[in-house]
C-alpha cells in the first residue's frame, strides 16, 4: 500500500514515515501541496496525508485538485491551527478525515487502515458494477451452444477496441442486439448510439438522413438538418442492412471511414466526426462484390472484424433456453402464471426450421401466452400453419437412393420461398452426390473429381446428408 505524506516540516514527515512504514506501508514524501498534486497526477496512492498550512499550495487547495485527479483516493488533513471552520472546509471539500496536531499515533494508524479498507471496498463495488454492466450488455443474447459461446467471446474481445465491425446473419437472428452488446461493453457506452435501418428508408431520403442537408438543398429543405453521422459524434452508429446502400452512398460511406469527414447534402463545408461504425447485413456481401453490386474497397473496410450469427435452426441447444426466457417474459407482461411449454410443443419447436429465427420464436410465444388459458403452452395455442405443417417435407427415396421432390412442396405456401429454395437445393445436391458415388463405385476421390469439389468437401456434405453408412463410410 502506497501512502503519500505532504508537509513542509521535515520532522513530521519523518515521524509519519516511520509510523506508517512499521505498519507495512510504502511511504513517499512531498514538501508542499504543489509537489503532492504533481505526484498524485502520475501515481495512484492508497492514502494521501496533507498538512493544511504549506508554502506555494496549502492542503485545502491540494485536496480539491487531488479530488479531481483521484476521486476515489482517501485524503487526510492535519493542522497545527485547528478550528471548526477549517474542519468544515476539509470535510466539505472531500477529506476522509481531519486531525489536529499533535495527533495520537494509534488513532492515525487506525484511520489510515480504515481509509485503505474503504478504498478497497469501493474498488470491489466498482468491479462488481462493471461486471453487472457487462452482463447487462448481453442480457437479451441467450445461448449456451458452441456457436453462441463463440459469439459472446468475440463480443467481449472486440468491444473495447475501437474497430469497425460487420455483423452477419439471417433476418431475426439478433444482429441489433449484438451491436447493442458491443456498445454497452465499449468505452463509448455513455455516448450516443444511433441506429439506422438502411432498407427501411427510401433511397431518395437516405443520404439526407445519414449526412444531413443544408437549407435550400432540395424542395422542402426549409431548415438545415444534421444527419445521423453528426448525431453519433463521439459515439457509435449502427447501419443495418448496409448491403442495400446505393453506389453513391457506398462512396460517401467509404470517405467517412477513410477520413472521418463528409459534407451535408447541398453543403461544401467538410464536417469532421469521431465515431465507431458497426454494420450488419443478411446479404452475402462477398458475393455482391463478385457480382459488382458492392464496392470491394468498402467491403474490406467494413469487414475488419466479422461476427456471424447462426440461424436458430442450427442452435437446438439454445432453443429450450430461449423458450423459457420468452415464456417468463410474456407471462409477466400479461400477468399470467405460465410455467412453460408442453413436451409435444417443445418437440415441434425442435423440428421446426424457424425461417424467421429468434424473432419468429418470440412472436409465436407472445401469441401463445396471450391465447392460452392453461398453466403451460399447448399445441392448440400455436398458429395453425405450425400445427398442420408436415413432419417432413422431403419426398420418399427412389430405388437408387436419390430423392423424389414431392409436388406438394410447390403447393405448400406455409413455407417461405427462401426455405423452399434451400430444401430444393439441398435435395438436388444430395441427389448429385448419390449419382456420382453410384457411377464411381463409391470411390470418393473419383466422385469428388466428377463433381468438381475436393474430397474433404465431399466428406463434409456426406456427413451433412447422412450418407456415411456402411456402404459409403
Amino acid at each position: 500500500m502506497n501512502v503519500l505524506v505532504a508537509d513542509d516540516e521535515e520532522g513530521l514527515r519523518f515521524m509519519l514515515g516511520q509510523l506508517l512504514t512499521k505498519e507495512g506501508y510504502t511511504v513517499k514524501e512531498a514538501q508542499d501541496g504543489d509537489e503532492a498534486v504533481a505526484m498524485a497526477e502520475h501515481e495512484d496512492f492508497d492514502v494521501i496525508i496533507l498538512d493544511v498550512k504549506m508554502p506555494r499550495m496549502g492542503g485545502l487547495e491540494a485536496l480539491a485538485r487531488i479530488r479531481r485527479l483521484r476521486p476515489n483516493t482517501p485524503v487526510l488533513l492535519v493542522t497545527a491551527h485547528g478550528s471548526a471552520t477549517i474542519a468544515h472546509q476539509a470535510i466539505a471539500t472531500g477529506a476522509y478525515d481531519y486531525f489536529n496536531k499533535p495527533f495520537d499515533n494509534t488513532e492515525m494508524r487506525i484511520v489510515v487502515k480504515r481509509a485503505i479498507e474503504r478504498r478497497n471496498l469501493q474498488q470491489q463495488i466498482e468491479s462488481l458494477q462493471q461486471e453487472v454492466e457487462r452482463l447487462k450488455g448481453t442480457k437479451q443474447l441467450i445461448g449456451k451452444s458452441r456457436e453462441m459461446v463463440e459469439v459472446f467471446d468475440l463480443i467481449y474481445r472486440v468491444a473495447p477496441q475501437d474497430v469497425t465491425i460487420l455483423i452477419l446473419g439471417e433476418s431475426g437472428t439478433g444482429k441489433e442486439l449484438v451491436a447493442q452488446a458491443i456498445v454497452d461493453n465499449s468505452p463509448r457506452r455513455e455516448k450516443p448510439f444511433i441506429k439506422v435501418n438502411c432498407a427501411a428508408i427510401p433511397e431518395t431520403l437516405l443520404e439526407s438522413e445519414l449526412f444531413g442537408h443544408e437549407r435550400g438543398a432540395f424542395t422542402g429543405a426549409v431548415l438545415t438538418k444534421p444527419g445521423r453521422f453528426e448525431l453519433a459524434d463521439k459515439g457509435t452508429i449502427f447501419l443495418d442492412e448496409v448491403g442495400d446502400l446505393s453506389a453513391g452512398l457506398q462512396a460517401k460511406l467509404l470517405r467517412v471511414l477513410q477520413e472521418f469527414e463528409f459534407e451535408r447534402v447541398g453543403g461544401t463545408r467538410p464536417i469532421k466526426v469521431d465515431l465507431r461504425l458497426i454494420t450488419a447485413t443478411n446479404a452475402d456481401l462477398a458475393q455482391k462484390v463478385a457480382e459488382g453490386g458492392f464496392r470491394e474497397d468498402l467491403y474490406f473496410r467494413l469487414n475488419v472484424i466479422p461476427i456471424t450469427l447462426p440461424p436458430l435452426r442450427k442452435r437446438h441447444a439454445d432453443l429450450p433456453l430461449l423458450v423459457n426466457h420468452f415464456v417468463a417474459l410474456f407471462s409477466q407482461q400479461f400477468s399470467k402464471e405460465i410455467t412453460g411449454v408442453s413436451p409435444d410443443v417443445m418437440e415441434l419447436f425442435l423440428n421446426y426450421p424457424w425461417p424467421g429465427n429468434v424473432r419468429e420464436l418470440e412472436n409465436v410465444i407472445q401469441r401463445a401466452c396471450i391465447l392460452t388459458q392453461e398453466p403451460e403452452i399447448t399445441l392448440q395455442s400455436l398458429p395453425a400453419e405450425m400445427r398442420e405443417r408436415p413432419a417432413a417435407v422431403n419426398g420418399g427415396p427412389r430405388s437408387d437412393g436419390s430423392f423424389l421432390i414431392p409436388p406438394s412442396l410447390f403447393d405448400d405456401f406455409s413455407l417461405p420461398m427462401s426455405q423452399k429454395v434451400e430444401i430444393l437445393t439441398s435435395q438436388a445436391e444430395k441427389d448429385l452426390i448419390l449419382r456420382a458415388l453410384t457411377r464411381c463405385g463409391n470411390r470418393r476421390q473419383e466422385a469428388a473429381d466428377l463433381l468438381g469439389i475436393s474430397r474433404k468437401s465431399l466428406h463434409n456434405k456426406m456427413v451433412r446428408y447422412g450418407l456415411l453408412d456402411e456402404k459409403n463410410g
